[in-house]
């Protein structure tokens, strides 16, 4: 099993930073990708931003050119860093890994709160 341990929300003002971090343990494959989800209240839950074992990233157009993930492989954690934050981006965020034959995990979600 794996599991997701996500820290690094908070309540901040619109325009500020913040960075999220997930820490994956458990039987972790050596190719995987860890990515950042989020729900706001009311609506589905979508992708903000994933990160390969290899590099490779890929992200949601509402967040591009704010938001940075990476990840430190030895240490099985991904980061989210957030600047220029808007009210907008209040949500729940939850770190995801996917390895294996579509197997996925889950965190337990941290709350972002933007104040105008």
């Amino acid at each position: 099993q794996v599991q997701l341990v996500e820290s690094g929300g908070g309540l901040v003002q619109a325009g500020w930073s913040l960075r999220l971090s997930c820490a994956a343990s458990g039987i972790i494959f050596n190719i995987n990708t860890m990515g950042w989800y989020r729900q706001a209240p009311g609506k589905q839950r979508e992708l903000v931003a994933t990160v390969t074992s290899g590099g490779s990233t890929n992200y949601a157009d509402s967040v591009k050119g704010r938001f940075t993930i990476s990840r430190d492989n030895a240490k099985n954690t991904a980061y989210l860093q957030m600047n220029s934050l808007k009210p907008e981006d209040t949500a729940v965020y939850y770190c995801n890994l996917r390895q294996g034959l579509n197997r996925q995990y889950w965190g337990q979600g941290t709350q972002v709160t933007v104040s105008s």
